[in-house]
């Protein structure tokens, strides 16, 4: 009976000291003890392996500030960033000196620019290794020699920053450091991780500036939905412009032959982010990479009149809108600032000597972006898909014209230039009639005319991709041009 009692008493201790074992185990890699509390719960529990899947998703809104995220010096290659409590107090993108704060747990409230001389009054006010939230940085100092940080916008840097500190300036007694940084690449914060996705782009936070009388914008986002002209309701996550603009005329037309272009454009952009570190170390390129545009698109527009659009000998452009945004999106515990710049416009190739009336409806898709491969570089990706419907056709005379009611897109991260794509759907009319007269002074023409739809998708690659640790390209890459069109209706011309 004794020894009965005694094994299972052994026994026992032996199941407490086991799961005690694996408790203090599981404890040394929790994410409460990494900063990674809060992170999205699509990153994988395995950091550094070739399995580990980081979300791509917009940065919190509402008043909630984005985490900023550090990837500590003398880490090993495969590690990647965590959250972090450090934040960017200010920021000077010319001289890259920034001063670099930890915020009191459970602060709402940005820290100073200026470091404090307080004694802090608890280790979560000094950023230091007995802060979960925190990099592990020491009582001393906020950062290392050799730290990464990415933050959203802050002060002095409305793009965000991207920076690795290469010394420490100066040091507070709360742990605040004004430091001297220079550009770091996206691949060492992300490491060996892997991402991919798309996110909206909120329509809500464009700051649309009109270049012609008579634009007017709506827009529609979840919980706020805003509508049209005429009761029109948007889909949600779109962007409406309306625009009603004069366009020129042949000399010596007479005024019945006044031209004019009017319609709207709506769209629904989503910025693409892909990266893929699996294959190389932080300290090198990454296996694979994409950044780009992707969207819906619908646009409803109208040429009338006698129009004349070319000047020396190229097509006249009418910008009608300028657009832009810096929306964050978060790549696992990384945010990372896109920033985007839209100009629409319209775009007139006409000899002045047709007149028409046409007006069509067009939809569809759009992917333009730059794609990196080891064993291709990077590599243009243009692709759209669309089609068009004529809502009313009226050509008379003889001649051509062409016009397009377009979107030149820019899209770069934390402020440089990555990415221009330029779609231009549009609309050609075409007239091949034959004139004739006879004695009395009346005349005719008669003859046939075409109208088709189509699409013109072109744009470059730009040196600052490198931003993703990738090989530095010597000069631009064209997207690759795509052109497509399709006969909308043709006719007799009889007059």
């Amino acid at each position: 009976m004794h020894r009965l009692r005694a094994h299972a008493l052994v026994s026992a201790l032996s199941t407490i000291t086991v799961a005690a074992l694996l408790a203090t185990g599981c404890s040394a890699h929790s994410p409460a003890t990494t900063g990674d509390a809060a992170a999205p719960t699509a990153e994988a529990s395995k950091p550094g392996t070739d399995d580990e899947r980081l979300a791509v998703v917009s940065a919190p809104t509402g008043g909630v500030a984005t985490p900023t995220a550090v990837a500590a010096a003398n880490t090993p290659d495969q590690a990647r960033a965590r959250k972090s409590a450090l934040k960017v107090a200010s920021y000077d993108k010319k001289s890259g000196r920034a001063v670099i704060a930890a915020r009191a747990s459970g602060s709402g409230t940005a820290p100073s620019a200026t470091p404090s001389t307080t004694t802090p009054s608890s280790p979560a006010a000094t950023g230091t290794a007995q802060d979960p939230g925190s990099d592990g940085a020491n009582s001393k100092a906020a950062v290392a020699v050799g730290d990464v940080i990415a933050s959203a916008p802050a002060p002095g840097a409305p793009d965000g920053v991207l920076a690795k500190v290469t010394e420490i300036v100066d040091t507070a007694a709360d742990g605040s450091a004004t430091v001297q940084t220079e550009p770091a690449k996206l691949n060492s914060v992300l490491g060996r991780s892997k991402a991919d996705g798309a996110v909206p782009v909120d329509p809500s936070a464009l700051k649309v500036e009109p270049l012609v009388e008579g634009v007017k914008v709506s827009w529609a986002k979840t919980g706020d939905l805003t509508f049209g002209p005429e009761g029109a309701k948007l889909p949600l996550g779109s962007l409406r412009i309306d625009v009603g603009t004069a366009v020129q005329t042949a000399a010596g037309a007479p005024a019945s032959a006044a031209a004019s272009l009017k319609g709207f454009v709506q769209l629904a952009p989503e910025v693409a982010f892909s990266y893929d570190g699996s294959r190389a170390a932080a300290s090198s390129s990454p296996s694979g990479a994409f950044l780009g545009l992707t969207g819906e698109w619908t646009s409803q527009w109208q040429l009338k009149g006698r129009a004349a659009g070319t000047t020396n000998g190229k097509p006249i452009r009418i910008p009608f809108a300028e657009l832009h945004a810096d929306p964050v999106i978060q790549v696992g515990p990384v945010p990372i600032v896109v920033n985007l710049d839209l100009v629409c416009y319209f775009r007139v190739d006409a000899d002045g000597r047709v007149t028409v009336d046409a007006e069509q409806h067009l939809k569809g898709d759009f992917r333009a972006g730059g794609n990196f491969t080891w064993a291709k570089g990077w590599r243009g990706v243009s692709e759209s898909h669309m089609t068009g419907e004529p809502l009313k056709t009226t050509v008379t005379a003889v001649g051509n014209v062409k016009a397009a009611m377009g979107a030149e897109a820019t899209v770069g991260l934390y402020g440089t230039v990555g990415v221009t794509a330029d779609l231009a759907p549009y609309l050609r009319a075409e007239s091949n009639a034959a004139a004739g007269g006879s004695a009395n002074g009346t005349g005719s023409a008669s003859g046939s005319w075409a109208l088709y739809g189509g699409v013109d998708l072109s744009g470059t690659l730009n040196l600052q991709l490198s931003i993703f640790g990738t090989p530095v390209f010597q000069t631009r890459i064209p997207l690759g041009a795509v052109h497509e069109e399709w006969l909308l209706t043709k006719g007799e011309v009889r007059t």
